[in-house]
C-alpha cells in the first residue's frame, strides 16, 4: 500500500501465526519510546530514524517482517533494505493498529 510494488503484505493473523510457528523475526522501525509503550510481543526495535539495512538482526534463518503503527514506515523499511540490495520485502499491513483491530494482544 505505501512500499514498492515489490512490498509484500502480511496480515495481523498472518504474522501472529508465524510468530507462533518460530518463523519470523518481527522488526519494529518505530522510536523507542513507541515501542516502549507498546508493541507486538517477540519484535525487537529497530528505529527507521537510525535504520541500517546492514545492521539488522540476524533472522538466523527466519523471515524478517517488519511492522510500525500503520503500516507507512514499515513499507518505507522494505524499500529501504531493496535499495541497499537486501531481499527483504515483507511487512504487517496496517501496523499495530491493524494487529489491534484483529483482536491481538500486545504488551504494555
Amino acid at each position: 500500500m505505501f512500499g514498492s510494488p515489490k512490498t509484500k503484505d502480511l496480515t495481523a493473523h498472518q504474522v501472529k501465526s508465524a510468530l507462533d510457528a518460530q518463523e519470523v523475526l518481527l522488526v519494529d522501525v518505530r522510536e523507542p519510546e513507541e515501542f516502549a509503550a507498546e508493541r507486538i510481543h517477540g519484535a525487537v526495535n529497530v528505529p527507521l530514524s537510525r535504520f541500517d539495512p546492514n545492521a539488522l538482526p540476524d533472522p538466523a534463518g527466519k523471515t524478517v517482517v517488519f511492522s510500525c503503527g500503520s503500516g507507512k514506515r514499515s513499507a518505507t523499511a522494505v524499500g529501504h533494505c531493496q535499495k541497499a540490495g537486501q531481499a527483504l520485502d515483507t511487512h504487517l499491513s496496517g501496523g499495530i493498529m491493524a494487529w489491534k483491530a484483529a483482536g491481538l494482544p500486545t504488551v504494555r
